[in-house]
Protein backbone atom coordinates (compact mmCIF):
# COMPACT_ATOMS: atom_id res chain seq x y z
CA UNK A 1 0.00 0.00 0.00
CA UNK A 2 2.84 2.42 0.84
CA UNK A 3 4.42 1.80 -2.59
CA UNK A 4 1.15 2.70 -4.30
CA UNK A 5 0.87 5.91 -2.28
CA UNK A 6 4.47 6.85 -3.12
CA UNK A 7 3.79 6.18 -6.80
CA UNK A 8 0.82 8.58 -6.85
CA UNK A 9 2.78 11.23 -4.96
CA UNK A 10 5.64 10.90 -7.47
CA UNK A 11 3.23 11.22 -10.42
CA UNK A 12 1.63 14.31 -8.85
CA UNK A 13 5.01 15.96 -8.25
CA UNK A 14 6.18 15.26 -11.80
CA UNK A 15 2.98 16.72 -13.23
CA UNK A 16 3.22 19.85 -11.09
CA UNK A 17 6.81 20.45 -12.21
CA UNK A 18 6.73 22.04 -15.61
CA UNK A 19 3.02 22.83 -15.43
CA UNK A 20 2.02 25.62 -17.78
CA UNK A 21 1.12 28.94 -16.12
CA UNK A 22 -1.05 31.68 -17.58
CA UNK A 23 0.75 35.00 -17.06
CA UNK A 24 -2.12 37.25 -18.15
CA UNK A 25 -5.68 36.49 -17.03
CA UNK A 26 -7.45 38.71 -19.59
CA UNK A 27 -9.10 40.79 -16.85
CA UNK A 28 -6.47 42.78 -14.95
CA UNK A 29 -2.75 43.11 -14.29
CA UNK A 30 -2.60 40.78 -11.28
CA UNK A 31 0.86 39.19 -11.10
CA UNK A 32 2.49 42.13 -12.93
CA UNK A 33 4.20 45.36 -11.90
CA UNK A 34 4.25 48.57 -13.97
CA UNK A 35 7.55 50.48 -14.25
CA UNK A 36 7.42 54.02 -15.63
CA UNK A 37 4.58 56.24 -16.82
CA UNK A 38 3.75 54.56 -20.13
CA UNK A 39 0.30 52.99 -20.40
CA UNK A 40 -0.43 49.33 -19.63
CA UNK A 41 -4.07 48.30 -19.53
CA UNK A 42 -6.61 45.59 -20.36
CA UNK A 43 -9.05 46.13 -23.23
CA UNK A 44 -11.49 43.49 -24.51
CA UNK A 45 -9.46 40.70 -22.85
CA UNK A 46 -6.17 41.88 -24.39
CA UNK A 47 -3.11 43.37 -22.70
CA UNK A 48 -2.27 46.70 -24.33
CA UNK A 49 0.86 48.84 -24.05
CA UNK A 50 0.76 52.34 -25.41
CA UNK A 51 3.02 55.37 -25.32
CA UNK A 52 2.04 57.81 -22.59
CA UNK A 53 2.57 61.55 -22.27
CA UNK A 54 6.25 61.17 -21.28
CA UNK A 55 7.07 59.13 -24.40
CA UNK A 56 9.64 57.26 -22.30
CA UNK A 57 10.61 53.65 -21.81
CA UNK A 58 8.13 51.58 -19.85
CA UNK A 59 8.06 48.01 -18.56
CA UNK A 60 5.54 45.53 -17.24
CA UNK A 61 7.27 42.78 -15.28
CA UNK A 62 6.05 39.61 -13.65
CA UNK A 63 6.15 39.72 -9.85
CA UNK A 64 7.62 36.22 -9.96
CA UNK A 65 11.09 35.27 -11.21
CA UNK A 66 11.52 32.65 -13.95
CA UNK A 67 14.87 30.97 -14.63
CA UNK A 68 14.50 28.07 -17.09
CA UNK A 69 11.25 28.23 -19.06
CA UNK A 70 9.43 28.21 -22.35
CA UNK A 71 7.24 31.26 -22.97
CA UNK A 72 4.62 31.53 -25.71
CA UNK A 73 2.66 34.66 -26.48
CA UNK A 74 0.96 36.52 -29.28
CA UNK A 75 1.53 40.16 -30.20
CA UNK A 76 0.02 42.59 -32.69
CA UNK A 77 1.90 45.76 -33.57
CA UNK A 78 -0.09 48.90 -34.22
CA UNK A 79 1.54 52.17 -35.24
CA UNK A 80 5.27 51.92 -34.49
CA UNK A 81 5.52 48.62 -32.68
CA UNK A 82 9.01 48.78 -31.16
CA UNK A 83 8.88 46.68 -28.02
CA UNK A 84 10.38 43.56 -26.55
CA UNK A 85 10.18 40.67 -24.12
CA UNK A 86 12.82 40.64 -21.39
CA UNK A 87 14.03 37.46 -19.75
CA UNK A 88 15.78 36.96 -16.41
CA UNK A 89 15.56 40.71 -15.88
CA UNK A 90 15.26 43.24 -13.09
CA UNK A 91 13.90 46.78 -13.38
CA UNK A 92 14.89 49.78 -11.26
CA UNK A 93 12.68 52.76 -12.14
CA UNK A 94 12.82 52.50 -15.92
CA UNK A 95 16.35 51.07 -16.12
CA UNK A 96 16.29 47.39 -16.96
CA UNK A 97 19.08 44.87 -16.47
CA UNK A 98 18.77 41.76 -18.56
CA UNK A 99 18.14 40.47 -22.06
CA UNK A 100 15.51 41.55 -24.53
CA UNK A 101 14.00 39.46 -27.28
CA UNK A 102 13.18 42.16 -29.83
CA UNK A 103 9.62 42.85 -31.02
CA UNK A 104 9.84 45.50 -33.73
CA UNK A 105 8.63 46.52 -37.20
CA UNK A 106 9.91 44.61 -40.26
CA UNK A 107 13.61 45.03 -40.86
CA UNK A 108 14.35 45.69 -37.17
CA UNK A 109 15.48 42.24 -35.97
CA UNK A 110 12.38 40.79 -34.25
CA UNK A 111 13.46 37.65 -32.40
CA UNK A 112 17.03 38.85 -31.89
CA UNK A 113 18.58 39.21 -28.42
CA UNK A 114 19.80 42.54 -27.05
CA UNK A 115 21.52 43.06 -23.69
CA UNK A 116 20.41 46.38 -22.19
CA UNK A 117 23.08 48.54 -20.52
CA UNK A 118 25.67 45.93 -21.41
CA UNK A 119 27.00 44.34 -24.57
CA UNK A 120 24.18 45.51 -26.86
CA UNK A 121 23.14 43.14 -29.66
CA UNK A 122 24.22 39.58 -28.91
CA UNK A 123 22.59 38.05 -31.97
CA UNK A 124 20.30 39.21 -34.77
CA UNK A 125 18.24 36.90 -36.97
CA UNK A 126 19.32 36.33 -40.55
CA UNK A 127 17.65 38.95 -42.78
CA UNK A 128 15.66 36.34 -44.73
CA UNK A 129 13.89 35.28 -41.52
CA UNK A 130 12.25 38.72 -41.28
CA UNK A 131 9.48 37.50 -43.62
CA UNK A 132 8.08 35.42 -40.71
CA UNK A 133 6.84 38.66 -39.07
CA UNK A 134 3.34 39.85 -40.07
CA UNK A 135 3.11 43.57 -39.36
CA UNK A 136 -0.35 44.64 -38.19
CA UNK A 137 -1.46 41.02 -37.68
CA UNK A 138 -1.26 38.61 -34.77
CA UNK A 139 2.15 36.95 -34.47
CA UNK A 140 3.11 34.08 -32.20
CA UNK A 141 6.44 34.23 -30.38
CA UNK A 142 8.09 31.38 -28.52
CA UNK A 143 11.12 31.88 -26.26
CA UNK A 144 12.96 28.95 -24.69
CA UNK A 145 15.56 29.63 -22.01
CA UNK A 146 17.46 26.78 -20.37
CA UNK A 147 20.77 27.36 -18.62
CA UNK A 148 23.05 29.28 -21.01
CA UNK A 149 20.86 28.53 -24.04
CA UNK A 150 18.16 30.77 -25.55
CA UNK A 151 16.13 30.04 -28.69
CA UNK A 152 13.40 32.21 -30.21
CA UNK A 153 10.72 31.57 -32.82
CA UNK A 154 8.26 33.87 -34.60
CA UNK A 155 5.31 32.15 -36.27
CA UNK A 156 7.15 28.78 -36.07
CA UNK A 157 10.31 30.12 -37.75
CA UNK A 158 13.36 29.74 -35.53
CA UNK A 159 14.89 33.20 -35.40
CA UNK A 160 18.00 32.63 -33.26
CA UNK A 161 19.86 30.06 -31.19
CA UNK A 162 22.41 31.41 -28.71
CA UNK A 163 24.53 29.92 -25.96
CA UNK A 164 25.75 32.64 -23.60
CA UNK A 165 27.32 32.16 -20.18
CA UNK A 166 26.20 35.55 -18.87
CA UNK A 167 22.55 34.79 -19.73
CA UNK A 168 23.00 31.50 -17.87
CA UNK A 169 23.92 33.43 -14.73
CA UNK A 170 20.91 35.76 -14.95
CA UNK A 171 18.06 35.80 -12.44
CA UNK A 172 14.87 37.80 -12.75
CA UNK A 173 11.42 38.23 -14.12
CA UNK A 174 9.80 38.20 -17.53
CA UNK A 175 9.05 41.76 -18.63
CA UNK A 176 7.37 43.43 -21.58
CA UNK A 177 8.84 46.68 -22.87
CA UNK A 178 7.53 49.74 -24.64
CA UNK A 179 10.26 51.76 -26.34
CA UNK A 180 10.71 55.49 -25.88
CA UNK A 181 9.82 58.02 -28.57
CA UNK A 182 6.02 57.91 -28.52
CA UNK A 183 3.47 56.72 -31.04
CA UNK A 184 3.74 53.05 -30.02
CA UNK A 185 0.86 50.65 -29.42
CA UNK A 186 1.07 46.87 -29.10
CA UNK A 187 -1.54 44.29 -28.10
CA UNK A 188 -0.62 41.05 -26.34
CA UNK A 189 -2.55 37.85 -25.60
CA UNK A 190 -2.15 34.19 -24.65
CA UNK A 191 0.95 34.69 -22.49
CA UNK A 192 1.81 31.20 -21.21
CA UNK A 193 4.98 30.08 -19.43
CA UNK A 194 6.13 26.55 -18.72
CA UNK A 195 8.96 26.24 -16.18
CA UNK A 196 11.61 23.74 -17.30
Amino acid sequence: MNKLLLFFIAVYLLQSLGAQETLFNGENLDGWKIHGTELWYVEHGLLVCESGPDKAYGYLSTTKYYDDFELTLEFKQEANGNSGVFIRSTVDGIKVSGWQVEVAPPGSDTGGVYESYGRGWLIKPAKEKDKALKMGEWNQMRIRVFGNQINTWVNDTEMISLNDEKIGQGKGSIALQIHDGGGIKIRWKNLQVTPL
